[in-house]
């Protein structure tokens, strides 16, 4: 099995630490590779850049040359899945729905920490849209840049515990999400802080492709990720070509 995991952004040492996460938490046959869009931003951290990020993945994705068996979008409260889910007939799974539905099987209501406010309507948002927001007690900010996640990995893990137990004592929360995907790896140390389960993205959503793809099952294609009718496509590389036909 071959999943591709893409990152949203265009820093590669950021693709690289996603997917050695996503590679410790994928079964032994199951084959990893990160992507890295050929155009975008460095670090994705407000509507813009999201919808620059969602068009530069479709296009890393499509433009993948061997054969894959699912499609993990590694960008939490990132728009797009929709878009590749239109585009493939693989299991596309996306972080922040993958995050979210793990950490209702493990307590009552669960908070996301991400990075900058800016970044918590985005999340909110896309919670709402995929029916999570429910048993959100909160959506709380580290105050730390994505970039800054990596450059300083002590002050983000610090900045996010700090968060984790306010939502934990302040809001109710009893699971804590890891809001974006520049936080691979770091659940541990918070979970031995926090005291409580702590979700990672990443390896949720690893290990969710996986068990579809083990199932024989992919996105629904009778209505509303229905493959895009044919249509001339201006200046992008995707064409009508590169999308499956419809079954």
């Amino acid at each position: 099995m071959r999943i591709l995991v893409a990152n949203v952004n265009t820093t590669q040492s950021m693709t690289d630490s996603i997917a050695a996460q996503a590679t410790q938490a994928a079964l032994p046959d199951t084959e990893i590779v990160g992507i890295t869009p050929r155009f975008g931003v460095d670090s994705c951290e407000g509507n813009f850049e999201s919808y620059l990020a969602a068009i530069a993945v479709m296009d890393a994705v499509v433009n993948y040359q061997e054969p894959f068996d699912a499609v993990i979008q590694a960008g939490y409260g990132e728009h797009g899945r929709e878009g590749l889910q239109e585009l493939l007939d693989v299991p596309v799974v996306d972080i922040t729905e993958a995050a979210a539905s793990t950490a209702m099987f493990l307590g009552h209501k669960y908070s996301v920490i991400t990075t900058l406010d800016r970044a918590v309507p985005l999340i909110e948002d896309r919670l709402k849209l995929a029916g999570l927001d429910a048993r959100c007690a909160s959506v709380r900010a580290s105050g730390m840049a994505v970039l800054e996640l990596e450059e300083e990995p002590e002050r983000a893990v610090e900045a996010i515990i700090e968060q984790a137990l306010l939502a934990v004592r302040e809001d109710k929360a009893e699971v804590i999400v890891l809001g974006c995907g520049g936080m691979a790896g770091l659940d541990e140390e918070i979970r031995k802080r926090a005291g409580v389960p702590v979700v990672d993205g990443v390896a949720a959503a690893v290990t969710i492709a996986e068990s579809l793809v083990r199932l024989r099952l992919s996105t629904s294609k009778v209505r509303t990720y229905a493959t895009p009718r044919p249509k001339t496509v201006i200046g992008w590389p995707i064409t009508a070509a590169d999308v499956p036909a419809a079954p």
